[in-house]
């Protein structure tokens, strides 16, 4: 490893604290996003926020698009650079497709994370019938990725609203429409794949790092029955339905987002992982 990382990832450290809390951004996001939240929590914990390769200002040199073409790839950035940070008992925060990342870097490496907590979090974008309802049927899915590639602005446009919800606030669908069209469509097609035909649904089990599952109240992307799954099927996870609609609660509805993570991180954390290691 080498310092390059932080480079590549346009990493930026902040804050007073020495716990390590790690932003991680969504799909067609960037670091921008957290500045809402960030200063609440700056004076107690020691900040750190990125871009994956291929979002806001990481170096797209360092675009690889083998290794970007599953959920591991932006998983092994998450790894990097807390190895390169050399951090400990992080508190990861991460927004939609990232909720999943942090999963897979915590079963990768559970001992560099003391919780989760998790934004509008789905691990299965498509429904699977009879069992799972994951908000979109694979035509669906399959349709939007083809508007990306024959009118990527069209698709922006489309998308951005929807997503944001929130119609009184028109500057934040702006803002999020902004970020999509500021990517590669090339890329971000790449990641829309890798996020919306991803399956962790088997990697809840094993995740040995309690969470905190935020899910907002309506939310196309990610709707209830998702986050009632997870509660089921995360071990030493906490669920918490936000007032907030939409799936950006971090932009939309800043102080609600802050106040359940407060809340969440007052309470005692388990003895890391001891039920698992008892066994």
């Amino acid at each position: 490893m080498h310092p390059a990382t932080l480079r590549r990832n346009n990493v930026k450290v902040f804050g007073k604290g020495t716990q390590p809390m790690l932003f991680a951004h969504g799909f067609g996001c960037d670091q921008h996003m957290w500045r809402f939240v960030t200063p609440a929590f700056e004076n107690d914990y020691r900040i750190v926020l990125f871009d994956y390769v291929g979002s806001g200002k990481s170096d797209l040199a360092a675009y690889d698009a083998e290794r970007y073409a599953l959920l591991e790839g932006y998983t092994q950035d998450v790894l990097d650079i807390c190895y390169e940070l050399d951090l400990h008992d992080v508190i990861f925060v991460g927004h939609s497709v990232s909720c999943m990342v942090g999963v897979l870097a915590a079963n990768r490496e559970p001992e560099l994370f003391e919780r989760l907590v998790m934004i509008g979090p789905s691990p299965r974008y498509i429904n699977d019938a009879p069992d799972y309802v994951g908000g979109f049927e694979r035509a669906d899915i399959e349709g939007l990725l083809e508007m990306m590639e024959k009118n990527y602005i069209g698709w922006a446009n489309f998308l951005a609203p929807a997503i944001m919800k929130n119609p009184d606030r028109p500057e934040l669908t702006g803002e999020l429409e902004a970020s999509f069209c500021s990517t590669d469509p090339i890329i971000a097609k790449r990641f829309a794949e890798a996020t919306f035909f991803a399956d962790n649904r088997a990697d809840l089990p094993a995740v040995l790092v309690p969470s905190l599952i935020m899910q907002c109240s309506d939310d196309m992307i990610a709707p209830n029955a998702v986050g009632d799954y997870l509660s089921r099927e995360l071990p030493g996870s906490t669920l918490h339905t936000l007032k907030a609609t939409g799936h950006c609660p971090h932009m939309s509805h800043p102080d609600e987002t802050i106040a359940v993570m407060r809340e969440y991180l007052r309470s005692p954390v388990a003895a890391p992982h001891a039920e698992q290691r008892a066994g």
